[in-house]
């Protein structure tokens, strides 16, 4: 039992390559269980991967949404347009927003473009699609699921939570996206203070 705990931590691209194996860091073992490195297609048309291209290196903030959602998606983008206002430029640079679509068989990159622009979004927010296996995955991973499975199955009960972090420092935290626009953008400074 010790010796497979012990083999769990050790990082599998040393195994691979015949290096001494070490433990793994915690930034290794957080990315192996939460951010699958699939591929996505951002509101430009641009092709992506999720771990490379938009998570590592990076302080983020993920929401989930779907471009005809008549709930929370408009007040939790409108929100977010305010909080992206209140952050500046640092939002592009520093830190990045990221809306992954509940509903890829719907939301093309062309409808979340125009979702985008109705909404006034500015730099630096990427609206994303993708396979919708790959989408449920993430969703997943990503601690936006429900227990209950046939709440689960219906999107428009879905969260109106964000998940922001500190990709290179393995900070995470959540806020509620129906939340004042400043105190979300408090919260999402304090993960970008530390770095």
């Amino acid at each position: 039992m010790i010796r497979l705990s012990r083999r769990a931590l050790f990082s599998r691209s040393s195994v691979a390559a015949g290096a001494s194996a070490g433990p793994a860091s915690g930034r290794e073992i957080i990315r192996a269980r939460y951010f699958p490195n699939v591929a996505l297609t951002t509101h430009q048309g641009k092709r992506t991967r999720f771990y490379d291209d938009l998570i590592k290196d990076k302080i983020v903030v993920i929401n989930w949404m779907y471009a005809d959602c008549e709930g929370v998606c408009p007040l939790i983008t409108a929100n977010l347009v305010k909080v992206q206002k209140l952050l500046g430029d640092r939002v592009g640079r520093d830190l990045f927003l990221y809306s992954l679509t509940l509903k890829p068989q719907d939301d093309t990159p062309k409808q979340l473009a125009a979702y985008a622009a109705m909404h006034h979004v500015g730099p630096g927010w990427l609206f994303l699609t993708g396979a919708p296996a790959d989408l449920e995955l993430l969703r997943h991973t990503l601690g936006f699921a429900d227990i209950d499975r046939a709440v689960d199955r219906d999107t428009s009960r879905h969260s109106g939570v964000l998940r922001f972090g500190n990709e290179p420092l393995a900070l995470w935290a959540t806020a509620d996206g129906e939340a004042r626009p400043e105190w979300i953008a408090e919260s999402i400074s304090w993960v970008t203070r530390v770095s």
